[in-house]
């Protein structure tokens, strides 16, 4: 790609003048510049629109931007700056580069910087946008295995050293279908742990939200901690800790961390074999009905926070929690909340529906009950140790 002419002045100047154009009927229209096509202006608009709102750093002129399926695979800011509190030292590695923000924030206080990609062009487009925001790096664009290897040092076993170790598997194989078993991922995690291990005391791997944590932590060694990562209530990532250095990381010793960001929740942490042996007390529904953030309900701590805020849970398998006197701090949403008959539900009446645990879907209680959507007030489905419930938020 040639990024001397997307630069340039005048083409910069006419993207910033149809941000908020019609794409659509844009991409109708002739180029006004003879050596670029109007489908990479497009593309260039549309991803300054992307950066807006999930990676804002990038949001401004003499970016450029790859294709929308590399943005859309791409960490977010939020993401990103999270993952570089607290990390220091003298050389960071990013052993799958990408577009280079988790890069970007993790090696921000790394004296020296490594980014490893195999895709060429995306390379350029790393080194290009790192110059504009005045950031120095080593660009290598190299297969991982071959450069691993390249790390050894000549006639002996050691290897060079860094002090943190990146990388981002990929999670979708050629006909884009998502993987999730580790010898499934590029590159194969179980292939090259242990050469991991001797590159870096401290490995960081982002995962796909959907793999199984206790999955991990029988197929990994020396996994000290597991994050879970949320924005605004969304399971984003999943992030492996492994840290070489700390040698009590067996099973009962992995460390949880649940994270809701951008939400003013504070963190939830546990041991995970503590799961195992936590126990839940239950209940019908009292006057507070609790819901965990999804960053705890995919961590599985469905006994932990039930132990830790002293909460009644509704039912083995609905993860409701209950309570006489309102616990603050919790982190998920907290109602305030009445037992109701079917019988009092009104035709054409407005509920943020939920059902969990419960025979029929929110579209079916809507028909049934002939209820639409809205209002301020929730309508929960559920089912506690007593029998169904209808509960409403007060």
């Amino acid at each position: 790609m040639n990024f001397s002419k997307l630069i340039n002045s005048d083409i910069q100047n006419y993207i910033n003048q149809n941000l908020n154009s019609d794409l659509t009927k844009l991409l109708l229209k002739k180029s006004p510049f003879p050596d670029i096509s109007i489908q990479q202006i497009v593309q260039q608009i549309k991803g300054r629109k992307i950066a807006e709102k999930k990676f804002p750093f990038l949001a401004k002129e003499g970016i450029i931007f790859p294709p929308n399926l590399i943005l859309e695979q791409a960490s977010s800011q939020s993401t990103a700056e999270y993952k570089a509190q607290n990390l220091k030292g003298k050389s960071f590695l990013d052993l799958t580069c990408g577009l280079g923000i988790d890069a970007y924030f993790l090696s921000k206080n790394f004296d020296e910087v490594t980014l490893i990609e195999q895709n060429p062009e995306l390379i350029s487009i790393v080194e290009h946008n790192w110059k504009i925001l005045h950031r120095k790096a080593n660009f290598i664009n190299e297969n991982l295995e071959t450069f691993l290897e390249s790390l050894r040092e000549p006639q002996t076993d050691n290897f060079t050293n860094f002090d943190l170790v990146y990388l981002d598997p990929a999670r979708r194989d050629q006909q884009n279908k998502k993987k999730f078993l580790l010898e499934d991922l590029s590159p194969n995690l179980l292939k090259i742990e242990e050469k991991l291990k001797l590159i870096s005391d401290k490995t960081i791997v982002k995962l796909s939200p959907l793999i199984d944590i206790s999955y991990l932590i029988s197929e990994l060694k020396n996994i000290t901690e597991i994050q879970i990562i949320a924005v605004k209530n969304e399971v984003k990532e999943l992030l492996l800790i492994i840290d070489k250095q700390d040698a009590s990381c067996e099973l009962q010793d992995v460390s949880i961390r649940c994270v809701n960001l951008e939400s003013n929740e504070e963190e939830f942490c546990f041991n995970f074999n503590d799961e195992r042996s936590a126990k839940s007390e239950f209940s019908e529904s009292l006057n507070f009905l609790y819901i965990p953030n999804n960053s705890i309900l995919k961590a599985g701590a469905f006994n932990m926070i039930s132990e830790k805020f002293g909460l009644k849970k509704l039912h083995p398998n609905t993860h409701f929690y209950t309570s006489k006197h309102k616990i603050e701090k919790f982190p998920g949403r907290i109602l305030q909340i009445e037992k109701i008959d079917a019988k009092d539900l009104k035709k054409g009446e407005k509920y943020n529906i939920v059902s969990k645990n419960y025979p029929l879907k929110p579209e079916e209680i809507k028909k049934k009950y002939k209820l639409n959507d809205g209002g301020n007030h929730y309508l929960i489905f559920t089912q506690s140790v007593k029998g169904k419930e209808i509960l409403k938020s007060l």
